[in-house]
């Protein structure tokens, strides 16, 4: 579940990781008192207005404003609310800014130069372990750094027997390029950033900028914090955090009728029973010449209900041409299934693009019976390769 970038900083404050200070704000007059907050609480003589979504590369969308006094906090925040906002991580539709951040001004002159670091707490799947990666290219796109310059990415594994070691949280001090109190600091920071990740049952924290101010503090000045939603159940708190307005809206409405379900650019919407099969299905349908609309997976205990709810959901994508399900009778029975399907056919009424409805397993051959005797525009299939070549003949009409 990913979170906004406030939410994500108050979450590493809570676990003593120090961060740039802001207030949020869904007017430009909240705007406006926050920047005079900021003044009398940290001495911020300029802030930064900065847009709240789901999404990376907002400065580079016009989501990341500087303003240097309340007249200008009141325009950037007027820009900026109610935009939509385009970023690489968007997609060209981009999204709605519904929320602003307005933030203390960080780089301020001091006896130092500031620098900015990248530092990211994550799983490697591939190792099993957790890890801690970093770079002195930090406030750009780190997948960019990995291309071009890929020996400035650093990498330190965790070792789950026994966590991050002090004389980890050293090396990556010391591999920064700090000295003195900036590495104290640095060292302090990454203690506290791993322990709010590991404590959070998070899958990942990136921060990107981290920033050694010119008085050699270490903070945040961003804050990328993505959630495991299989562990929310042990955080009731942060689930809390939730922002549905930022979600796809399908995918919502899905969630709570307990489907499973992605949306994809394609023209055939697919309703499976589980997992492996959704991806089967999905392959056989590029290979008869389609292109999945959607992973749908109803799981194994499907029912006129599920079925419904997944029609619904399908046919709200102005893109599916045809519907195909596919399902394997294992725990449930496939005339159930079949049944399930017509109610649901004759409950919604007329459903506008061909359904094709591959049932396996038990009770298959009674399920057939029933669809084809229906009276519906359902073609029913027993094997996989028939479902593939009525997908064929449905699309070209």
């Amino acid at each position: 579940m990913n979170i906004h970038e406030y939410q994500g900083k108050e979450i590493l404050k809570s676990f003593g990781v120090r961060i740039q200070e802001g207030i949020v704000a869904e007017t430009p007059e909240q705007a406006v008192e926050a920047a005079k907050k900021l003044k009398e609480e940290y001495n911020s003589d300029w802030v930064v207005i900065k847009a709240q979504i789901h999404a990376g590369g907002r400065g580079k969308g016009g989501g990341v404003k500087l303003a240097k006094n309340l007249e200008e906090v009141s325009q950037r925040a007027t820009d900026i609310i109610g935009m939509q906002l385009v970023t690489p991580q968007t997609g060209p539709e981009g999204k709605k800014v519904n929320k602003v951040l307005v933030a203390q001004d960080v780089y301020y002159p001091g006896e130092s130069e500031t620098k900015e670091f990248y530092v990211s707490v994550l799983l490697d799947r591939a190792q099993g372990r957790n890890i801690i990666m970093y770079s002195t290219e930090g406030g750009m796109d780190i997948e960019e750094v990995a291309e071009k310059t890929p020996n400035l990415i650093f990498k330190e594994e965790i070792d789950p027997k026994v966590g991050l070691q002090g004389f980890q949280a050293r090396k990556i001090a010391f591999n920064l390029g700090l000295t003195g109190g900036a590495h104290k600091e640095m060292v302090k920071f990454v203690a506290a950033l791993y322990k709010a990740y590991d404590s959070t049952d998070s899958s990942m924290f990136e921060i990107n900028p981290v920033l050694k101010t010119s008085d050699d503090k270490i903070l945040a000045v961003d804050a990328k914090v993505d959630l495991d939603e299989n562990a929310l159940y042990r955080h009731a708190d942060y689930a809390a955090l939730r922002d549905v307005s930022e979600e796809d809206p399908t995918e919502v409405e899905a969630g709570k009728s307990n489907l499973n379900y992605v949306k994809l650019d394609g023209n055939v919407g697919c309703m499976v029973n589980g997992a492996g099969l959704a991806m089967a299905t999905m392959d056989i349908i590029k290979l008869a010449g389609g292109e999945p609309a959607n992973f749908l997976d109803v799981g194994g205990t499907a029912n006129a209900e599920t079925v419904k709810a997944g029609f619904n959901i399908i046919l709200k994508d102005p893109n599916v041409k045809a519907i195909l399900i596919n399902i394997f009778g294992g725990i449930v029975r496939c005339d159930r299934v079949a049944q399930g399907v017509i109610d649901a056919y004759q409950e919604i009424g007329n459903i506008p693009v061909p359904i094709i409805v591959r049932l396996q397993g038990t009770n298959a051959a009674e399920a057939k019976k029933l669809i084809d005797e229906s009276g519906l525009q359902v073609y029913s299939a027993i094997q996989l390769k028939e479902a593939a070549e009525l997908v064929t003949k449905v699309l070209k009409g």
